[in-house]
């Protein structure tokens, strides 16, 4: 497989970059091809401005989406960020990796996704008869994801009852919100908790989880999203009554079995 792997820490001799480099040894030795998008060590630029999208930008006022499609669809976006997009358009697998700060991404991440992933490329992306390709439908589709990412918070305080939140939900916004919703089937999350106290057999147990997910990237089953247009939802894009009935909030869009 070709796996891309976008990392973002500060420091390359934290936990989070020991697991990284361990996990591109594993990769390397599994036989697959490895590109790296180490954000902090390429100072990549996560702010969204006109400079972006060419010179017609510049022109007036700035409306992202639509501007940004243009760009795209006439080849005039900015250097960095097509390269980013061919590491991903090149990618069968995906493996986004950082720590949780403030129950999301480092700011130089979610600024990735919004430079990288613009109108036509990531979202806005229709079918010749017309749908919306998303929420497992769009460019990105048959590519697959995993999130690795440290966490402060130990791993009671992170599950249904914890005062951090469960984990799922915490990762929905990216898991569901952005990597599905751009097409890619996401597997379930390798995640480190306590990660600023994690003594050597801690982390050696999360090594290995962590070479267990690369080991099955091809066959692991991703989470069980329910696709927008597979037949769950209605033209107001909510659960039909029959699916999931009673259930309300991030849980009811798992296609869990009835």
């Amino acid at each position: 497989m070709n796996v891309l792997w976008v990392f973002a820490h500060p420091e390359p001799r934290s936990l989070s970059g020991a697991l990284r480099d361990d996990g591109l040894q594993t990769l390397r030795a599994l036989g697959h091809d490895v590109r790296e998008s180490d954000l902090y060590a390429m100072k990549w630029n996560p702010v969204v401005d006109a400079a972006d999208f060419g010179a017609e930008a510049g022109a007036g006022r700035l409306v992202v989406g639509a501007t940004s499609a243009r760009a795209h669809a006439r080849g005039e976006l900015s250097a960095d960020i097509v390269a980013e997009q061919e590491k991903l358009l090149w990618a069968d697998t995906v493996v986004v990796q950082f720590p949780l700060w403030w129950y999301g991404l480092p700011a130089i991440l979610k600024g990735w996704f919004d430079r990288v992933f613009v109108k036509g490329f990531g979202y806005g992306v229709r079918a010749e008869d017309g749908r919306t390709l998303r929420y497992g439908e769009g460019r990105l589709a048959g590519k697959r994801a995993v999130v690795v990412l440290t966490a402060g918070a130990r791993e009671p305080a992170m599950g249904p009852r914890g005062v951090n939140g469960a984990l799922d939900e915490v990762l929905f916004p990216l898991q569901h919100g952005t990597l599905f919703y751009a097409g890619m089937s996401v597997l379930p999350p390798v995640a480190v908790h306590g990660a600023d106290r994690v003594p050597d057999a801690e982390f050696a147990a999360a090594r290995e989880r962590l070479r267990e997910r690369l080991r099955t990237l091809e066959t692991a089953e991703p989470i069980p999203f329910r696709t927008q247009n597979g037949g769950d939802y209605d033209e107001d894009l909510v659960l039909r009554p029959d699916r999931a009935p009673g259930v309300t909030g991030l849980g009811a869009h798992l296609a869990r079995p009835e």
